[in-house]
Order: structure tokens, then C-alpha cells, then sequence
């Protein structure tokens, strides 16, 4: 078996294992303990994501000192993987939202370290027998996204987002992924850095970017911008099941598979990260960020006129655009890191890029839809037009301050050979 198949078996597995839950979570705590809990079951489900940012806090910093310092980085992913695989499991036991809450937690203080270990598990192996890492890395992990699309079809065609055998599913999943792991060449730690200090280990070091009003600035909307990443995530399937409730649109197509209607999200996002050199050549990266805040407005402005029924067309549109609003604040935020900041902090800085988004943006995100949801659930009954529409005002103040106050201009030809 050549390393190429085993990196690509490996990175397909590790969104594999994540697709079969994520989306079809938020639906079932909806499903499941929604009658028990009414009108305080939105924010229960945001709070639920929301702890997946508390990990993202310290957890990957943490795991990855001990791959770089103590044990081998493809021994720490595997056990890793185990340990999520072991804690998910028990939330097809779980019985109210507060249990789901430290469930979901504890397999996430294990499974979102492992996002940023199997690259470097990739990157350290592909240079290890002397492949192009930039060439050969982008084929590999393009399989990761059909792995998670492909959990999320399988859970929805076999019903198992309805109930609790979706995480015995991934529970499953994880194990194997983990004892794929040990399979792997070794990637030895190597004791580096050892004089580093203890902030520094932790990113911490790359808060003092905060001085640079340029760099302050754009950290602070990335954070607000990465609230808006999760909640589609959060809710959309939710949402979606929802409509089952109306005769008109039970038994449609689009409320029995809701969660494959929402795999459409991630088959844009994989088609549009094709366009990004051209739009990054033709606009230039604040332009491209702006795009990115007005296609979340469009994604959540979507889905408030759309429905399962007549109005499936503007739920499909939603999902189509995501890929816009998702992908081209991620990369072109990450190329703007790249760009101005020295070549010292980068790591750093990117690292601050993620904790922004997808760990302090993800906390608030949790707890700002959460508690949009349950002020709009009256006796039980979600209004969810109101919510989609709040979310999509919410993203289009953002853009306009955006491109009031972040004040960047760069040649876009600077970036005309990126690649992704």
C-alpha cells in the first residue's frame, strides 16, 4: 500500500468520522429532548457547538506539544481518535441537553486536535519520503471533504440521524480511524522547542498582533464572522426536520433527507475553493472577504423564504452559496495573515486566525444563535423566518463595517499563482 493511499485513506476517514454526526446533532437534541425541554432547547443546541470552541481553546496547543516533545504524532492521533471514538459513544445514552453538553465537549477536547495533527502528520510524512507536499497534499485532503459528505449521506439514507445510532455509527467510525492510525510510518517527536516558554507553546505570544491596528481589526471581525460559521451547522438541520410538523410538507423529500440536502453545502464548498485564484486575482482579498460576509447574508436570507415544498429552490440556492461564504473568508483572511505579518509570528498568527474563529467566533456564535432561536420559540414553536432573518442582518452590519473600517489595499497580482 503506497503512502499516498494511506494518506488519503487516513484524511478521508478523519472527516468521515465527523460528518456522520455534526450536522444531524442539532437535529436530534431538537427531536429528542425539544419536547422535554421546549423553549430552551435552542439555546441547549447552541451551547452543545459552542463547547466544540472551548476545545478549540487549548486542546489542539496541548496535543500538539506532546506529538512534538514526548510521543510519536501518528501514536497521539490514533489514541486521539480512540479516546473521541470512547466519549461519543455515550451520547446515544445520553437523556436531557446538559448530559449531551459534556459528551459532546469531551469527544471534542479529542477530535478537534486531531484536524490539526493530521496534517502535520501528512506534511511530515510526505516530506519524510521526499513527495512535493504542496503538489501532492491538495489531491489528499480534497478526499477528507468527500468523506464527510459521504457520512452525512449515509446517515441520512439510513435514518440514523433520527435517532442515537449515528453516534454508535461514528463512535465506531473513530476507533477504526484511530487503529488506522498506528498503521502509519512513524513520525518520531523531536523534542523541539524546548526553550520555548509556556505562552509561547500556547500561541499566546501572538496576541501582541493586537498592537497593530491593521491586524486588531481584522482579528476582531473574524471573530464576529466566525460566530456565523457554525450556525448553519447548528440549526440548519433542525430547521429543515421542522417543517415535518406541517402537513403540507411532511413526507417531502426535503424534511426525510434533510441532512443530504445540507451535504449540497459541502459539495460547494469543495467546487468553489476552484475559483478562489481567480477571484483573488480579479478583486483582491478585502474584496474577497466582503463577498464572503454578503453570501452569509444570502445563506441565511435564503433560508428564511425557503421550505421543502414550493420554495425548495431557495434552500438549494442557500446551500450553493455557502460555499462562497465559507470558503473565501477562510483562505483569503489566511492569506492576509500570511501577507502582513513577519515570517517569525506566521505559524502564530495563523493560529490566532483559527482561536478567533472557530474558538472564541464559535462561543459566541453558540450562544448568540442559541439564544436567538429560543427568543423566537413561542409555546414551542420556532419562528423560524424571524431567526434566519436576524442571522442575516447580523452578517450584513458586519460586512458594511467591514468595508467601512478595514481599510487594505494590496495588488491582486501578488496573488495571482495561489493555490489551494
Amino acid at each position: 500500500m503506497s503512502l499516498k493511499f494511506r494518506l488519503t485513506v487516513m484524511n478521508f476517514l478523519q472527516f468521515f468520522v465527523w460528518g456522520a454526526w455534526l450536522i444531524s446533532l442539532g437535529g436530534y437534541m431538537g427531536q429528542t429532548f425539544g419536547p422535554i425541554e421546549g423553549g430552551s432547547i435552542g439555546l441547549s443546541i447552541g451551547r452543545t457547538y459552542g463547547s466544540m470552541g472551548w476545545a478549540s481553546l487549548f486542546m489542539p496547543a496541548l496535543l500538539g506539544i506532546i506529538a512534538d516533545k514526548y510521543f510519536s504524532a501518528q501514536k497521539v492521533l490514533g489514541i486521539s481518535h480512540i479516546v473521541a471514538g470512547i466519549a461519543i459513544y455515550f451520547a446515544s445514552k445520553a437523556t436531557n441537553s446538559s448530559e449531551m453538553y459534556w459528551i459532546i465537549f469531551a469527544t471534542s477536547c479529542f477530535y478537534m486536535p486531531t484536524i490539526a495533527l493530521n496534517n502535520s502528520v501528512s506534511y511530515a510524512l510526505l516530506n519524510k519520503f521526499n513527495y512535493d507536499v504542496q503538489k501532492t497534499f491538495t489531491p489528499i485532503r480534497v478526499w477528507g471533504t468527500v468523506g464527510f459528505i459521504l457520512a452525512m449521506w449515509i446517515t441520512d439514507l439510513t435514518d440514523w440521524k433520527s435517532g442515537s445510532t449515528q453516534f454508535i455509527f461514528a463512535s465506531v467510525a473513530m476507533i477504526i480511524t484511530g487503529l488506522f492510525c498506528f498503521t502509519l510510518p512513524d513520525v518520531p517527536a523531536e523534542n523541539k522547542n524546548t526553550n520555548q516558554s509556556l505562552s509561547s507553546k500556547f500561541g499566546l505570544d501572538s496576541f501582541v498582533l493586537f498592537k497593530q491596528k491593521k491586524l486588531a481589526i481584522f482579528f476582531v471581525f473574524a471573530m464576529l464572522l466566525g460566530a456565523a460559521l457554525q450556525i448553519t451547522n447548528m440549526f440548519g438541520d433542525t430547521f429543515i426536520r421542522d417543517f415535518g410538523s406541517n402537513p403540507e410538507y411532511k413526507g417531502t423529500f426535503g424534511v426525510e433527507h434533510s441532512v443530504f440536502i445540507i451535504s449540497l453545502s459541502q459539495i460547494s464548498e469543495t467546487l468553489f475553493i476552484l475559483t478562489i485564484p481567480f477571484f483573488l486575482k480579479r478583486f483582491g482579498i478585502k474584496q474577497v472577504m466582503i463577498f464572503s460576509m454578503i453570501a452569509w447574508v444570502l445563506r441565511f436570507g435564503l433560508f428564511g423564504i425557503g421550505n421543502p415544498g414550493s420554495g425548495v429552490i431557495f434552500l438549494i440556492l442557500s446551500m450553493i452559496v455557502y460555499g462562497m461564504a465559507f470558503d473565501f473568508f477562510n483562505i483569503s483572511g489566511s492569506l492576509f495573515v500570511e501577507k502582513e505579518t513577519d515570517s517569525k509570528m506566521r505559524s502564530s498568527a495563523q493560529g490566532l486566525f483559527m482561536l478567533m474563529t472557530n474558538g472564541v467566533g464559535a462561543i459566541l456564535g453558540g450562544e448568540f444563535a442559541g439564544r436567538t432561536v429560543s427568543y423566537f420559540t413561542i409555546e414551542n414553536k420556532v419562528q423560524w423566518s424571524s431567526v434566519w432573518f436576524s442571522f442575516a442582518g447580523y452578517a450584513l452590519v458586519i460586512a458594511i463595517l467591514f468595508a467601512l473600517i478595514f481599510k487594505y489595499k494590496h495588488n491582486p497580482d501578488e496573488v495571482a499563482n495561489v493555490s489551494h
